[in-house]
């Protein structure tokens, strides 16, 4: 099960619960469910507060809706296990999933991103809610096809101490600078927008997204190419969690009409990314594997998304590596 099956697994446990009489008949069935990261010092991985909106309806305790549902969700396969905590928050732990699953995923959702074209960006304090409402309105388009998610989102201006700022930075850096902060927070700016080292989050994902070009480039030179399979190497489940949850960042990001959340998670993905990388190509005499191949295929599709997720922002991969 993915993340993003779990907001419609949720769904569906509530309207059973209701067409089999254990909720009462005048409870609202969601149409869609809020299913986040646990946040750190919680439990399980995700969680959602679907029982407090569904107990407000049914006129019932919300802890009480959350034991019934926890009980259904339980029996669901793809679902490790479920806890209720607090009042009434439902919390999962999902079971693994595979590399196939998961890079076959990605391949399915590369041609829904959009093409990073040139743009001509506002150089006056409309800039900021142009950035923002063209990145929510990306997201909403290729997480469910809905082009209004963008409209009357209220955003903070670029301040107007910062100057031109796309004479100062350019416009991936600006772009980058506008997204990775809510709306309502004013954007900072500085010299570290053009840092080029790895204490620069937006070099780290353009250099990410690099590697794994690499890493293929690589790989055909030795002879083989990525192939999903069973995965075997330090570092791969981290980033095969977090390529995993790319979907629910998109829904997120969308719901919240709120890019900085895919931001923060192309940041986590270029970090899981560099760090797997060591092991993806064969060392000194060692012969290319299966494992090998499937390494390769997660690095493929971690520079798939991170490609496709800065287009979402508006910002090219390879500009100024």
């Amino acid at each position: 099960m993915t993340p993003a099956d779990l907001t419609r697994t949720v769904v569906r446990a509530v309207r059973c619960a209701v067409e089999d009489g254990e909720l009462p008949a005048g409870a609202a069935v969601p149409a869609r469910v809020v299913v986040e990261r646990t946040r750190p010092g919680g439990v399980g991985e995700y969680a959602t507060p679907v029982a407090f909106q569904v107990g407000k309806a049914a006129g019932a305790p919300p802890a009480e809706v959350a034991r019934l549902l926890a009980s259904r969700l339980g029996r669901e396969p793809g679902i490790a296990r479920v806890e209720v905590t607090g009042a009434g928050f439902l919390n999962f732990v999902l079971a693994e999933r595979s590399v196939e699953d998961v890079v076959g995923e990605v391949r399915a959702r590369a041609g829904r991103y959009p093409a990073v074209e040139p743009q001509a960006v506002p150089d006056d304090t409309s800039l900021r809610a142009f950035a923002v409402r063209a990145a929510v309105r990306r997201i909403g388009r290729v997480h469910d096809g809905r082009e209004d998610v963008g409209e009357g989102l209220g955003v903070a201006p670029v301040a107007r101490r910062d100057g031109d700022v796309l004479a100062a930075y350019g416009v991936g850096a600006v772009l980058w600078a506008v997204l990775r902060v809510p709306a309502q927070e004013t954007p900072t700016f500085g010299a570290w927008l053009l840092v080029q080292d790895e204490s620069s989050e937006l070099f780290r994902v353009r250099y990410a997204h690099d590697r794994a070009r690499a890493l293929l480039r690589n790989a055909a030179l030795l002879g083989f190419g990525p192939e999903a399979g069973p995965l075997v190497g330090p570092g791969g489940r981290v980033l095969l969690r977090v390529l995993g949850e790319h979907p629910l960042v998109l829904e997120a990001a969308a719901h919240h009409r709120a890019p900085e959340r895919l931001v923060r998670h192309l940041v986590e993905l270029a970090d899981a990314l560099l760090d797997f990388q060591y092991g993806v190509l064969p060392h000194g005499d060692e012969k290319p594997s299966a494992a090998h191949r499937a390494r390769l295929a997660l690095a493929e599709a971690a520079g798939t998304v991170l490609a496709g997720g800065l287009a979402l922002l508006g910002i090219d991969a390879t500009d100024c590596l």
